[in-house]
């Protein structure tokens, strides 16, 4: 995914005065009263390239303990990801691994602020003492390469759901994000993960999938299916990434649910377009490299491409009003119990709209949700009761 510097967007903070104690105070308490889950924050990757002892204030990150419990997050689902390369490579077992232990670390080095999440029974227990909960959710299936064991080898470790891929075909199914489709929906070992991953009560996660593998998944599923940073495709024409609207009811009849994303790329028109013509060009750009190795001559640089294409497709900037149409938009389509939060923080870049830069932004959305007329128990089933709801039942439904 295409991602600004980390030194970009510690510049960015900085320039940020915007804080939770600006929001309303029934906003802010609402946000420190609920449970809030987000399931997807990329801290786990950053911590390997760029390390940050998230315990304490991490001005270059979008996650920290700090942050969280003034934004009021409770259960953060950590994503191990590992690229559509790592796994081309025969890498990315080794680097899931390695996240997983980063995020183990982590809690043990700060017992009293965090703690691992494998049960959403275990929340209440957990989070007494203001400890936010580290849940793990793989992103990408390749860590388990073609042997069906591994997912309960990281379900062992911890990772308690899997998107099943990113950005390429891999061995379980076709990415959204692929002009040519490999299988046309779910691979049959694909087929034997979802047996699996149901069994063990592991949750599915389609976000980055095609919207026919989306839709095999569903359909092989005997436990409800989630999303767990996609947007809808109505304020995204083409963009495959996002949701379109019969998805949306499809995974909501299993008992499932849609997180929204926070990213500029899910939320905006123009930046969704832009990322789409991002892959394309990417795709070209290595296949005339490949065509310059084999003729012997030199390669053009990556880094010139990224700074080039950086240069010349800027993000918009955008308020929180986008994220709140999602909001209003799912609510409408599949009804108030099956919407939550997927920010994605650490993970675009800094690409995020004014007011909603990092977890301590929460009381905003809430701020956003309560002027749109949503009840408080409504919000609270947005903010996580909808995600623990759904969880428990995938718990329950393990081994049928």
């Amino acid at each position: 995914m295409l991602r600004r510097s980390l030194l970009a967007a510690a510049v960015m903070f900085a320039a940020s005065t915007v804080t939770a104690q600006d929001a309303p105070e029934a906003a802010r308490q609402l946000a420190q009263d609920a449970i809030i889950v987000d399931t997807h924050i990329d801290a786990p990757g950053l911590l390997l390239s760029r390390w940050a002892d998230l315990g304490v204030d991490a001005p270059d990150r979008e996650f920290d303990y700090p942050r969280a419990r003034a934004g009021g997050l409770d259960v953060g689902f950590m994503a191990i990801y590992t690229s559509h390369g790592r796994d081309e490579a025969g890498t990315a077992r080794q680097h899931a691994h390695n996240q997983i232990d980063a995020v183990e670390a982590l809690a043990g080095r700060h017992p009293d602020k965090f703690a691992i999440l494998t049960s959403p029974g275990d929340v209440e227990t957990l989070r007494e003492g203001g400890r936010v909960l580290l849940s793990m959710g793989m992103e990408n299936a390749g860590p388990l390469g073609d042997d069906v064991s591994q997912v309960e080898a990281f379900f062992n470790r911890g990772v308690r759901y899997i998107g099943l891929t990113h950005s390429g075909n891999n061995r379980i199914g076709d990415s959204s994000y692929t002009l040519e489709r490999k299988w046309n929906g779910l691979s049959p070992f694909g087929r034997e993960v979802i047996a699996e991953m149901n069994r063990l009560g592991m949750i599915v996660d389609v976000s980055h999938v095609s919207d026919e593998t989306a839709r095999d998944v569903i359909e092989v599923s005997t436990a409800p299916v989630i999303a767990s940073h996609s947007g809808f495709r109505h304020f995204t024409p083409g963009f495959e990434r996002n949701l379109d609207d019969e998805l949306a009811k499809e995974i909501a009849a299993t008992g499932g649910v849609i997180q929204i994303p926070f990213g500029t790329m899910f939320l905006d028109g123009q930046a969704a377009a832009d990322i789409q013509a991002y892959f394309v060009a990417a795709d070209e750009f290595e296949r005339r490299n490949a065509e310059l190795r084999a003729a012997g001559e030199p390669t053009e640089d990556r880094s010139a491409f990224e700074r080039n294409w950086e240069e010349t497709h800027p993000v918009p900037d955008i308020t929180i009003d986008p994220v709140l149409d999602q909001i209003d938009h799912g609510v409408k389509l599949v009804g108030i119990d099956h919407i939550g939060l997927g920010s994605d923080f650490d993970g675009v870049g800094g690409d995020l709209p004014e007011n909603l830069r990092t977890v301590a932004d929460f009381p905003h959305l809430v701020a956003g949700l309560q002027q749109r007329g949503y009840s408080d128990d409504d919000i609270r089933k947005i903010l996580g009761g909808n995600m623990l709801r759904a969880w428990t039942a995938i718990e329950a439904a393990a081994g049928r």
